[in-house]
């Protein structure tokens, strides 16, 4: 069983947490992938001329998500877990609705960015409510297994968005979100107890919330793999925003797509249950850091390749693959290794590495998805970049002592180590 503060709420078993959490970081990830098969039908029904501004839907999405973790933060450390995220979830269908009736593509994006928003309360009270209850490894392997069940939404998404579509058309994917949102909200209302006592509250003042942000972020760790974890997952929304142009179009998969999409989000979700069975024995650090300068050569080696003309979906899909297992490993830990300082500003501290993850991967995957002219090359040399990057970081983060099997102990809060 989970306990958190036994004054305060009843426990709630660590199965049921698990899929909890999982079904709220899915909330998100069916958000973005079930609309990816979709993507050609709003361009024609909008008449976009730019093939690449139909990537906007799902771009202005993840900066909606980003930036709203900010505010939800706070809110959840002031006023409690539940209340907040249901209101969120009250907020994320009434955003829904209006993506259904948009009369125009800017109408449609203002309501992506409101649905954004209101989905970012999922993802910073997740992460809190997890720290509000387990801690250290153990805290590693829920999450991840709560990832490896939240990648059944992913690997599921985009089939059920072509499924909707042989049915009907694309404002029935909005339909599906709606009645999933409906049902986290019923889930949540009936099953969540409040984690965050009351004596554990702050007050939901500037001056103090500015406060718990600045600590938050200048411990060095939690700092740290925030910045690494934002360059990494760049490199993930850089593939989910490109994934239908390199893979329908241009390797020719059309309708089966999904499938191809499915098959490296298996992956993913194989990675987390593996990273779940061996963290607590091997260590957040050895195995995150070991598959980051994996990921970093095979990314590397893949735009060797492209750039020597040797190229095609089967070359491209399973070197895609194993980079892609390989983020597996990096970002359950690198979230974990995160949170792990959080204490009683888990809140803060979850949203301030939601709002960074989300808003950098948006702006740099924005980038690199603009950047397609028919090739790969983009996506998998900005892999490798960004791969660099996140081991540099890593590198200062750890002062230059990188597969550290040990836990390094707290630093005072906004301490150097």
């Amino acid at each position: 069983m989970a306990q958190a503060d036994s004054r305060s709420h009843p426990v709630i078993a660590i199965p049921e947490l698990i899929a909890m959490v999982a079904s709220l970081m899915a909330l998100n990830a069916l958000s973005i992938d079930i609309m990816l098969p979709a993507l050609p039908d709003i361009g024609e029904a909008f008449e976009l001329t730019d093939p690449n501004r139909r990537q906007l839907v799902v771009i202005v999405y993840l900066f909606g998500f980003g930036l709203a973790q900010l505010v939800y933060g706070p809110l959840a450390d002031s006023y409690g877990r539940k209340g907040v995220l249901l209101s969120a979830l009250g907020g994320f269908m009434a955003a829904t609705l209006l993506c259904i009736i948009a009369p125009t593509f800017l109408t449609l994006l203002i309501a992506r960015t409101l649905q954004g928003v209101a989905a970012a309360a999922t993802r910073v009270i997740a992460m809190a409510v997890v720290r509000d209850l387990v801690h250290g490894r153990r805290m590693a392997r829920v999450i991840s297994l709560a990832m490896t069940v939240f990648m059944a939404a992913p690997i599921l998404a985009p089939s059920l968005g072509q499924l909707i579509l042989f049915g009907g058309e694309w404002h029935w994917i909005f339909g599906a979100l709606l009645a999933a949102g409906a049902g986290l909200f019923i889930w949540i209302f009936t099953r969540l107890p409040e984690t965050l006592a009351a004596e554990d509250r702050s007050e939901f003042r500037l001056m103090p919330i500015l406060k718990n942000y600045a600590i938050a972020c200048s411990h060095r760790i939690t700092l740290g793999y925030m910045l690494a974890s934002s360059l990494i997952f760049a490199a993930l929304f850089s593939f989910i925003a490109t994934s239908e142009q390199i893979m329908a179009q241009q390797y020719s998969l059309g309708a089966v797509f999904p499938l191809a999409f499915a098959g490296i989000a298996g992956g993913l979700s194989i990675s987390n249950f593996i990273n779940a069975r061996m963290v607590e024995q091997v260590g957040q650090r050895r195995l995150s850091h070991g598959a980051l300068i994996l990921f970093i050569l095979i990314s590397g080696g893949h735009a060797l390749l492209i750039s020597a003309g040797i190229d095609g979906f089967w070359v491209f899909y399973p070197l895609l693959f194993a980079a892609m297992f390989l983020f597996g490993m990096i970002g359950a830990n690198f979230s974990s290794l995160v949170m792990e300082p959080a204490g009683k500003r888990a809140g803060v501290t979850s949203a301030a590495y939601g709002a960074a993850t989300s808003t950098i991967s948006a702006v740099i995957g924005g980038f690199i998805g603009a950047a397609y002219a028919g090739t790969a090359f983009p996506l998998v040399f900005g892999d490798a970049i960004l791969g660099v990057l996140a081991l540099l970081i890593i590198f200062m983060t750890e002062r230059g002592k990188l597969f550290g099997a040990e836990e390094y102990e707290d630093e005072e809060d906004g301490a150097a180590a």
